[in-house]
């Protein structure tokens, strides 16, 4: 595995405040590695790192949420944001949670099967694409 941590000055990744995560670049794709509590509060200051990473066009982009303790709806909120500015621009998007308790809040917000999460941040790794998004229901 190579990591390129994300330097201060770097135009292309913004970091995140350290009680958040990290930022860093794997394999072409920008892994946002957040921690502890995703809420109302660390939403604002994870949104910057997130937009940026979603920027440039077809943007790859891995959320890891491995070491995320407490997502609340603005976490929820914040990372499909992410995921359709990354699929608005022709990018993919990836996110990684094996946790039962966040699983579980993606599936009260009815979201486990539109990112359909993977365990490991190596499984992200190991598929080039992320699962589809589900087909709309056809019109009668």
């Amino acid at each position: 595995m190579t990591e390129t941590p994300c330097p201060p000055a770097s135009p292309a990744l913004v970091p995140l405040p350290e009680p958040c995560g990290r930022v860093y670049r794997r394999e072409g794709r920008t892994v946002v590695a957040l921690r502890n509590e995703i809420d109302i509060a660390t939403a604002a200051l994870i949104t910057p790192a997130l937009d940026v990473a979603t920027s440039d066009g077809s943007p790859h982009v891995v959320v890891d949420l491995t070491e995320v303790s407490f997502l609340d709806c603005s976490g929820l909120t914040l990372l499909q944001r992410a995921r359709r500015r990354a699929l608005d621009r022709d990018g993919r998007f990836w996110l990684v949670c094996g946790s039962p308790r966040t699983l579980r809040v993606l599936r009260a917000g009815r979201l486990h099967d539109v990112f359909r999460p993977v365990a490991t941040p190596d499984e992200a790794f190991r598929t080039e694409e992320p699962a589809a998004e589900p087909a709309a229901p056809a019109a009668p």
